[in-house]
């Protein structure tokens, strides 16, 4: 996408950190430069305000990219860079070419998401209403203080035997190869508090109920840790 709208040296283009570097790395691999924005708390994905103050008169483009399946705000980052300033989907077609057993996965997905919205407390599902989420991963928010808490309670759920993971565990501009001196106050707080948990399409009934049962009795909070 970025060859082909002719972004490429002394461009530079706007990504999110909190994701994977693949997105740093095509920027850097097509010769311009990733510059990094912060995120918006409830989706995850790009914040149109942190976007506008990193704009400059090199930047080319932005590539919004929709953080575990929940789509940017793609009307309101073109608002907040102008028409001058390229908006780029990675998820341009792929509607197209999702077949019929993977649109019954992702019904499969939002089946359990719903679940586990109606059902878990002490954790907070990530997600805006009334959007068409297609839960590539299920996102939610430990509270307490951060990394140790949401760590501590991983380890936890993990002794019940429910799977879950961190799903950033270093934002890109952090990362050796990708070194900013920048402060992006949501990245980092959704890198300390952020843990996905299982909805893919092969996630029983009883393993749902188990996660529900194991984080609810938990209460989103380990007080010895804590303390």
């Amino acid at each position: 996408m970025l060859r082909t709208a002719r972004v490429g040296a002394g461009d530079e283009v706007i990504v999110p950190s909190y994701a994977t570097a693949t997105t740093a790395e095509a920027v850097r691999d097509a010769g311009a430069l990733p510059v990094f924005a912060d995120i918006d708390s409830r989706s995850l994905c790009l914040d149109p305000a942190s976007v506008a103050r990193a704009v400059t008169a090199r930047t080319a483009a932005v590539v919004a990219v929709p953080l575990f399946g929940h789509p940017a705000d793609l009307a309101a980052l073109q608002a907040a860079v102008g028409q001058g300033v390229l908006l780029l989907d990675p998820t341009d077609g792929e509607e197209e070419e999702e077949g019929e057993e993977r649109e019954e996965d992702i019904a499969q997905r939002r089946a359990n998401a719903a679940l586990l919205d109606a059902r878990l407390t002490g954790v907070t599902p990530v997600t805006s209403p009334g959007v068409l989420h297609r839960y590539h991963s299920y996102v939610v928010r430990v509270p307490g203080n951060g990394r140790p808490d949401r760590d501590a309670f991983a380890r936890a759920l993990r002794a019940r035997g429910v799977r879950c993971r961190v799903p950033v565990q270093t934002p890109v501009h952090r990362l050796p190869s990708f070194r900013r001196e920048l402060w992006l106050p949501e990245t980092e707080r959704a890198a300390g508090e952020c843990l996905a948990l299982p909805v893919d399409a092969g996630t029983s009934r009883r393993e749902l109920h188990r996660l529900v049962a194991a984080c609810n009795a938990l209460g989103g909070l380990l007080p010895a840790v804590a303390a």
